[in-house]
C-alpha cells in the first residue's frame, strides 16, 4: 500500500487491514517497472505530451467560455460551447487533475499542486476529493463501506453486499440517467455532504478550527465556479433559460462522460467485492486485491487513451498511483507478463464496448439477485 495513503488511512475508525502474504508478486513487479524507468532514462512524471494536453483541456475549456462571455453568440453556437466545456470539463478531471492531486503530474510538489487546484475550475474541492478518492477509492477499493465509490447511491446498487431494493431491478435502465447529474451534485451539494460525512466518521483528522477554514474554502470554489459559469455570462447579456439550459447540458455531458468511465475499471462482472473476516482482514494484501477488483479496457484505443488520461489502464493507476498515465501503455505489458509469471488474474475488456455491456451486465445481476444468491 503507498505510503501517503496508509497515513492517512490510519485516521479512519475500525479500519480495515489486507494480509501479509504474497508480496513477492509486487516486489518484483515493482523492481522490473523502475528498472524500466532507470534504463531508459524516462521520468516518471509527465512528458511534452501530457503538456501539450493539458494546455490544449484547459485553454480550450476556459477559452470557450471567454468566448461565449465576449461574444455572446447566437444560440445553437452557444450550445455547441456549452458541449465543448462539458467534454473539457470531464477531461480536465481524468487528465490534468485527476494526476496531478496524486503527485504523479510532475516530481515538484509546487507543480503538482498548481496542476491539481485545476479541480477548482470543475467545481471540487481538493481536499475532499483525496480523502474520497486517494484514502478510501485507492485503499480500501470494492470494499463495501469503506469505498465510497460503491456506496449505495440513490436508487442504485453497486455492491451485493447493500441492500437490494425492489426499484434496483430497473437500475439498468436508469443509471446512465442519473451519470447525467453527477458532477451537478458535485457542485452544488457532494462536497458538503462529504465534509459532514468525513467529518464526523474521522475520515477528515483535522480540527474544529482547520474544518472551518476548510468550509470557507469550499464555500468560495462554489461561489467562484457559479460566478463564472452561471453569473458571468448573464451578466454578458445572455437570456437566463439559454445559460441555465447550457450549464445543464455540460453537466449532463460531463457526469456521463467522468461516471461512466469511472465505473467501467471497477463495477462490472470481472471484478469481486471481498469483505473483511472477523478480525478486519481482507484475503488477500493490497497489491492482488488490486489486481482482483480492477479491469482495464480499451488498451489499444490510443485516441480513448489519450481523452480520459489512460483511465483504460486501471490495473497500472491502481498499482502505480504516483507514475504519470502517460506511461501506462507501456508499464501494462509488463504488469501482465508478470501477473502471469504468477498466476495472478490481469482483468481487463479488450475493447469499450465490451466493457460498457459487462457494467449493463453487473447492473442488472445487483438489481435483481440478493447477496445470499450471489455467493
Amino acid at each position: 500500500m503507498p505510503a501517503a495513503q496508509t497515513i492517512q488511512a490510519s485516521q479512519l475508525k475500525g479500519k480495515v487491514k489486507f494480509a501479509r502474504g504474497n508480496a513477492e508478486f509486487f516486489a518484483t513487479l515493482r523492481n522490473r517497472v523502475n528498472s524500466y524507468f532507470k534504463e531508459n532514462n524516462i521520468s516518471k512524471h509527465a512528458n511534452s505530451t501530457m503538456i501539450i494536453k493539458s494546455i490544449v483541456m484547459i485553454s480550450s475549456y476556459i477559452g470557450s467560455l471567454a468566448l461565449l462571455v465576449a461574444l455572446t453568440p447566437s444560440f445553437p453556437i452557444a450550445l455547441l460551447l456549452w458541449i465543448v466545456m462539458g467534454f473539457m470539463k470531464a477531461g480536465i478531471g481524468m487528465s490534468v487533475m485527476h494526476d496531478a492531486n496524486h503527485g504523479a503530474y510532475s516530481s515538484n510538489k509546487q507543480v503538482n499542486q498548481m496542476m491539481g487546484r485545476t479541480l477548482w475550475l470543475l467545481g471540487g474541492a481538493i481536499y475532499n476529493w483525496k480523502l474520497q478518492h486517494n484514502v478510501l477509492h485507492h485503499t480500501y477499493t470494492n470494499i463495501t463501506d469503506m469505498d465510497d465509490d460503491i456506496d449505495a447511491k440513490l436508487i442504485l446498487r453497486l455492491s451485493p453486499h447493500n441492500v437490494l431494493k425492489d426499484f434496483h431491478r430497473l437500475q439498468y435502465v436508469y443509471a446512465f440517467m442519473l451519470y447525467c447529474i453527477t458532477t451537478l451534485y458535485w457542485v452544488l451539494a457532494k462536497d458538503f455532504v462529504q465534509f459532514v460525512k468525513y467529518t464526523k466518521n474521522g475520515v477528515n483528522p483535522k480540527n474544529s478550527k482547520e474544518n472551518k477554514v476548510l468550509l470557507v474554502k469550499i464555500l468560495m470554489i462554489k461561489l467562484g465556479y457559479l460566478g463564472a459559469f452561471v453569473a458571468l455570462p448573464i451578466y454578458a447579456g445572455i437570456p437566463v433559460w439559454q445559460v441555465i439550459l447550457g450549464f445543464l447540458l455540460m453537466h449532463a455531458i460531463s457526469g456521463f462522460v467522468l461516471t461512466l468511465i469511472f465505473q467501467l475499471a471497477h463495477t462490472v462482472e470481472e471484478t469481486t467485492h471481498p469483505l473483511p473476516n472477523e478480525e478486519g482482514v481482507i484475503e488477500n494484501n493490497w497489491a492482488i486485491h488490486q489486481m482482483n477488483t480492477t479491469v482495464n479496457f480499451s488498451r489499444n484505443n490510443k485516441l480513448l487513451s489519450w481523452y480520459i488520461g489512460g483511465l483504460n489502464f486501471q490495473v497500472e493507476h491502481h498499482l502505480f498511483t504516483t507514475i504519470c498515465h502517460v506511461h501506462y501503455p507501456q508499464l501494462s505489458k509488463i504488469v501482465k507478463k508478470t501477473a502471469d509469471e504468477f498466476g495472478i488474474p490481469y482483468l481487463e475488456n479488450k475493447t469499450f464496448g465490451k466493457a460498457v455491456n459487462s457494467h449493463l451486465q453487473l447492473l442488472k445481476k445487483y438489481g435483481q439477485i440478493d447477496l445470499n444468491d450471489i455467493g
